[in-house]
């Protein structure tokens, strides 16, 4: 079971940043960076459309340029928000990525980085459009359907898509879902796994992957 490490290692190390990249690669099968467009153009690493949260400034990332950016601290550390562009040059072949694309009118750009970038490279999201930009753009980088709804939406999306894996909150992903998705023709990584319990239930399953917050390894024999 692969292990995809969620914002590079979101519950170790300041998210999204370079160095919790540089820290996720040599524990991950992969690393998992959420994308969003700045105000001077550049594709960033960040997860919330506002910057309050993870950053000592606050309102739309889409409205600070990248040098405002630069000058903002990621959760009381010394680490700033990076571009895409330096994300995917952080990561070693032998490690994958998940690109999260969190808003619409990313999939050229994030496309033409990943066509650069020396290690495979997954574009994942919950916006059905999106994903359809990215077929358009270039069919050949494998689709994810990201979503924590009702399980046959999700799967009706993901084929609407033509994508290759079902990403499904951990709290809705359960055997009946793994094997309907499997049977379907895709792999399943379930995200929001946060305990080595939950990891031995959803590996029970038979998912595929995992998208956690830290390294956990499942325990064997636990039940689902």
């Amino acid at each position: 079971m692969r292990l995809i490490a969620d914002r590079g290692f979101a519950g170790l190390y300041p998210e999204n940043t370079l160095a919790a990249v540089e820290a996720a690669v040599r524990r991950a099968d992969e690393v998992a960076v959420d994308v969003r467009r700045c105000d001077s153009g550049e594709l960033v690493t960040v997860r919330d459309p506002t910057l309050d949260r993870v950053t000592d400034g606050s309102g739309a990332v889409c409205r600070h340029t990248l040098a405002e950016l630069r000058s903002l601290s990621v959760l009381g550390t010394d680490e700033r928000v990076p571009t895409l562009r330096e994300v995917l040059a952080a990561v070693p072949p032998a490690v994958g990525v998940t690109l999260e694309l969190r808003e619409v009118g990313l999939a050229a750009d994030a496309l033409r980085l990943a066509d650069r970038a020396d290690t495979q490279v997954t574009v994942s999201s919950g916006i059905a459009n999106e994903l359809e930009g990215c077929r358009g753009v270039d069919p050949s980088v494998p689709r994810a359907y990201r979503f924590d709804g009702d399980s046959e939406t999700g799967l009706g999306f993901a084929r609407e898509t033509d994508c290759s894996y079902l990403h499904p909150c951990v709290g809705i992903c359960d055997e009946s879902l793994v094997r309907a998705a499997h049977e379907a023709g895709f792999c399943v990584n379930a995200w929001g796994v946060d305990s080595a319990e939950t990891a031995a239930r959803i590996a029970n399953y038979g998912a595929d992957g995992l998208v956690a917050d830290r390294v956990l390894t499942p325990r064997a024999g636990a039940e689902p």
